[in-house]
């Protein structure tokens, strides 16, 4: 049997804190598989493109993922596709899995690890770009650095006994524990940047140069085709998360910024041929994975720009999965099919 599993089901069984768990651990391992992931993306006589992530694997997971897209930027939402998740005993196919909900979820939350490992801790977060990946990376950033008052025993205590019934609210309906200035927010779409704001106690202001004088951590997640911040819109210090650079054309910094601050990526190969270093001559100072794994200290000091620059890969759409998968059969959420019936 292959059990459906759709947006709704999945924003009743993902739980923030158990996929930073898992993509944490993914990043750590990955670099020792033995079987590279491909991204594979072509353009389409419509207006749109199609891409497909395969395989996803990890050492500790006996199943694999295979992804496909549809991305049209002019649609509502603009991502669009499906994950097989695959025994690796004998490829029997365990689940058929909504991609836009998983692949914003593992975006998002992967992109917090990065901010989290990179950028000083506290002052003012700024957002350029408010649409579901920008989403999931606040709450997973409000995960990994709650308040002071959300550090001690007894709450952590009480926050995992109400965790399922959290996660089964949506993620549009919950605030995270910001206050009013510490989160600026820009969008071509100014009623999105305003719900932005609103969920979650910041302000929106003007445009992306206004973000990055107003924030010490920049988070951009935006389909733009031109850098929206160069090197002098920038200062000393902060540390830039640039999401929309995923495929070739799509940037988001100009390449003196690039040129100027410790670039980690996801990976090294792919950030080169289609993410953000692609065309600039700039090679990658680490990756990710080689900073969770203490190999790489990432920030060096207080006045190093940084940027962490993902392309994103396949295991992360299993490592995600895996955990929806998990929880879906333990709570007996979404529905069996028979295909081969």
């Amino acid at each position: 049997m292959t059990l459906l599993l759709t947006r709704s089901d999945l924003e009743a069984v993902l739980d923030p804190a158990a996929c930073l768990d898992a993509l944490r651990e993914g990043f750590r391992a990955a670099d020792g598989g033995t079987v590279a992931g491909q991204r594979v993306r072509t353009d389409l006589p419509f207006p749109g493109t199609a891409t497909a992530l395969i395989p996803g694997l990890l050492p500790a997971i006996e199943a694999y993922t295979v992804k496909v897209n549809a991305k049209f930027p002019g649609a509502r939402p603009a991502l669009r596709g499906v994950i097989c998740l695959h025994s690796g005993r004998d490829g029997e196919l365990l689940a058929l899995i909504d991609s836009a909900t998983v692949t914003a979820w593992r975006t998002g939350l992967a992109a917090a690890l990065g901010t989290h490992a990179l950028a000083g801790t506290g002052g003012v977060l700024g957002v350029i770009g408010a649409g579901a990946q920008a989403e999931l990376t606040v709450r997973g950033l409000a995960a990994l650095r709650p308040p002071r008052s959300e550090r001690s025993p007894e709450f952590q205590r009480s926050q995992r006994s109400q965790r399922s019934l959290r996660s089964q609210r949506s993620l549009r309906s919950q605030r995270s524990p910001r206050s009013h200035g510490d989160l600026v927010v820009h969008d071509t779409d100014g009623e999105r940047a305003a719900e932005f704001a609103a969920r979650h106690g910041g302000r929106v202001v003007g445009s992306a140069a206004e973000v990055a004088a107003a924030a010490d951590t920049v988070l951009l997640a935006t389909w733009s085709r031109e850098p929206l911040l160069r090197l002098a819109d920038t200062r000393p210090g902060q540390h830039f998360t640039s999401l929309g650079a995923d495929e070739p054309g799509k940037r988001e910094l100009g390449a003196d910024l690039l040129g100027a601050a410790s670039v980690i990526v996801d990976d090294r190969e792919l950030a080169g041929a289609m993410g953000a270093l692609a065309g600039t001559g700039l090679t990658a100072d680490a990756t990710l994975g080689e900073v969770l794994r203490g190999e790489h200290p990432g920030r060096r000091g207080t006045d190093d720009r940084t940027v962490y620059a993902p392309v994103g890969l396949p295991w992360q759409d299993l490592a995600v999965a895996w955990v929806a998968y998990g929880e879906a059969r333990r709570r007996g959420t979404g529905r069996a099919v028979d295909l081969l019936a």
